[in-house]
């Protein structure tokens, strides 16, 4: 809800790395079942034994722009997928493991292949990143990137928590926010519902 949206990709020859095998050895499948502390001690691990790492990320600004004109767009789902495409294009891979945030993974594929232009196997499935060792890889290093990415924008608006919409302290730096700006700042995805209750809340109090 705060920040960037933050999408990383790892060269394909992370998967014969000592790396990977001790992913698999210690279990590792999900990003967001690991502490922040856990995560950067595994991107640390995964950055020395790298075939190549990519990122690509998108402010709340272009993700309101798609999330916003969905009709127009294709959504925040296709904006995903753009910016996977992105990432595999500049890692040169010619087999890509992506985890489909699209219900519909065969979508999620064809936007990819719109992103690609090119010849690109895909192996694009639902929760990826439980099942395939790079694509753990890959989401751990988004994530650290994304939580460095929120320590820098607490230096200039204070603790705002997580950014995310399930934190109380975020909802509560939101609803302060708008009490004192009547807008929501530019760090928040304002196409977010989140956001929009927050607001409907200001105008609502007396």
């Amino acid at each position: 809800m705060i920040g960037p949206l933050v999408i990383a990709g790892v060269g394909i020859e992370f998967l014969d790395s000592k790396c990977a095998r001790c992913f698999m050895r210690l279990g590792v499948r999900d990003s967001k079942a690991l502490s922040p502390r856990s995560r950067a001690a595994l991107a640390e691990l995964i950055e020395r034994e790298r075939g190549g790492i990519g990122y690509a990320e998108a402010w709340p600004e272009l993700v309101d722009g798609y999330v916003l004109g969905k009709g127009e767009t294709g959504g925040l789902n296709r904006l995903e997928a753009l910016l996977m495409a992105k990432v595999i294009g500049e890692l040169g891979a010619d087999l890509a493991y992506v985890d489909a945030s699209d219900i519909n993974p065969d979508r999620f594929r064809g936007y990819l292949e719109e992103g690609l232009g090119g010849e690109v196997g895909l192996i694009c499935e639902h929760h990826a990143d439980r099942k395939y060792p790079i694509v753990s890889a890959a989401s751990i290093l988004a994530k650290v990137r994304r939580d460095e990415a929120i320590e820098g924008l607490k230096e200039e608006y204070g603790d705002f928590g997580s950014g995310y919409a399930s934190d109380p302290k975020t909802i509560s730096f939101l609803r302060s926010w708008l009490r004192a700006h009547g807008e929501a700042p530019p760090i928040a995805r304002r196409s977010w519902r989140t956001v929009w209750k927050a607001r409907q809340r200001r105008l609502d109090d007396p």
